[in-house]
């Protein structure tokens, strides 16, 4: 991804930017210069020099991205302390993380450990996406969450573990950030149990009125 790329991704997700040249002052700026670098070296098998460029990059930003993971176009970190990627995470174009964001595995196995990212995510402040699983395209993530499985396209999921509280069409996340008012699960089920509850009372009462009048007969 391109300088230019860069800033207007910047201005576009970020309404706090009031002209391009405070792009310099975003730690996602460098962060994702720095991990082209890194990942350059990478590629080629420079693993030290890779690391050192990566390391320098969390010391200077906050930001821990492992030169093996892949990133596509467009991508931003809002924030951006606290965020880490893993070396076998994939991240697809128009991804938006913001701070606390844990993109890594769940132990030391060898191989694909970290999650897949599809197009057009968002994943909110603090969540975690553990293991090498797929999450879908045009998929948001509550701020906490925790996800330890997979998630289809166009579903909106919180909670922990994670769960899918509501499923949309195709359509752009990043007009609807709101990272606040997302369904509980706990809540919704909370309220099912209720209604259910109410329902049951309202049989049982039935049936005591109707054994009622037959002792009463």
């Amino acid at each position: 991804m391109g300088l230019r790329e860069h800033i207007r991704t910047i201005k576009l997700k970020d309404p706090a930017i009031k002209s391009a040249v405070e792009v310099i002052l975003y730690p996602s700026f460098w962060a994702c210069v720095s991990h082209s670098i890194a990942h350059f070296f990478y590629r080629h098998r420079l693993f030290f020099l890779a690391r050192l460029v990566s390391q320098w990059n969390r010391f200077c930003t906050g930001i821990e991205i492992h030169p093996g993971a892949k990133i596509g176009k467009r991508f931003f970190i809002d924030h951006g302390a606290g965020v880490v990627i893993g070396e076998t995470c994939e991240i697809g174009d128009d991804v938006l993380l913001y701070q606390g964001v844990t993109l890594g595995g769940t132990g030391k196995d060898v191989g694909k450990r970290h999650p897949t990212i599809g197009n057009n995510v968002m994943i909110g402040a603090g969540a975690r996406v553990l293991g090498p699983f797929s999450v879908g395209n045009n998929v948001r993530v509550g701020a906490g969450s925790v996800v330890l499985r997979e998630i289809p396209d166009d579903c909106t999921v919180v909670g922990i573990p994670a769960k899918i509280v509501r499923r949309e069409g195709q359509s752009d996340c990043m007009q609807t950030l709101d990272q606040v008012r997302l369904p509980d699960p706990v809540e919704m089920q909370l309220c099912a149990l209720n209604v259910r509850i109410e329902a049951l009372e309202k049989q049982l009462a039935a049936q005591n009125g109707e054994n009622g009048k037959d002792e009463s007969r």
